[in-house]
């Protein structure tokens, strides 16, 4: 896969009825900002995007929709947590789609500093979590991540493709040049993720919890807002390693005295 300039999207699951689609990835003009991977849940006619990113990316991101899915046709918009990667284009995407926006209670009244000034479209998930049917062949779970890093945050499992969108737990910051859309060698990979897990994460007890919630389904692939893609045969080695991580609170000493 190319990954100079502007991508054009992949289609990481095709099943009858049912597709995904990663949206491909700008590591040309980004500004310095951070990497970020946004995906497009296609069932039936119906579109549900996840994760659409911030305002610099919305013109592109809306090109390679384009090219599977017609905007109208967008029903849902799920966000993982509040972060400016994640959300700050929240108000262009509701000026383009007749979407409704599903967002962790705790952020709906921050979001009007994105620009938004009216919520009607805006469907609270409570911290437990909550699905969000497919027409009764399957459904999207909101799993509860809170704290993984944002107190408000949920993971996002699809059931037909047996996918988990995990928001930034699995994230990975890719040296220029070096990016990869799977993850191979876990070992090397493990280098690009740790230290950004090891700060950014709330503490093992968190992560520990998080694993034992998302085991309970049948995970083919983790797909995290940053970095590489974890394909089946990576998914326990992940969930392994996070379930044990030291992070956070747990060595917040080694932190302060850095």
């Amino acid at each position: 896969m190319d990954t100079k300039g502007y991508a054009v999207g992949e289609v990481i699951f095709d099943g009858e009825n049912h597709k995904v689609v990663w949206l491909g990835w700008d590591t040309d003009d980004s500004g310095g900002a951070v990497q970020t991977n946004q995906y497009l849940i296609i069932h039936g006619s119906d579109g549900f995007l996840l994760d659409p990113g911030g305002v610099h990316l919305f013109s592109r991101v809306v090109s390679v929709i384009s090219r599977y899915i017609d905007l109208d046709r967008i029903r849902e918009i799920l966000f993982s947590h509040q972060d400016p990667d994640v959300s700050s284009g929240i108000a262009l995407w509701l000026g383009i789609t007749e979407a409704t926006i599903r967002l962790s209670s705790l952020w709906l009244r921050f979001v009007p500093h994105f620009g938004l000034v009216q919520l009607s479209r805006i469907t609270e998930v409570p911290d437990r979590g909550e699905a969000l049917s497919l027409g009764g062949e399957g459904e999207i779970r909101m799993i509860p991540a809170h704290f993984l890093h944002s107190p408000g945050n949920f993971s996002y499992y699809d059931t037909i493709s047996g996918i988990l969108f995990s928001g930034d737990i699995g994230a990975a910051v890719f040296p220029t040049g070096s990016e990869y859309l799977y993850v191979e060698d876990f070992d090397k990979h493990l280098g690009y993720m740790e230290g950004f897990h090891r700060r950014y994460m709330a503490s093992n007890k968190v992560c520990a919890n998080w694993v034992k919630r998302v085991r309970a389904e049948r995970i083919n692939m983790i797909a995290p807002q940053h970095g590489a893609i974890f394909p089946e045969n990576q998914v326990n080695r992940f969930l392994d390693w996070f379930s044990d991580l030291q992070c956070g609170s747990d060595i917040i000493e080694t932190i302060n005295e850095s």
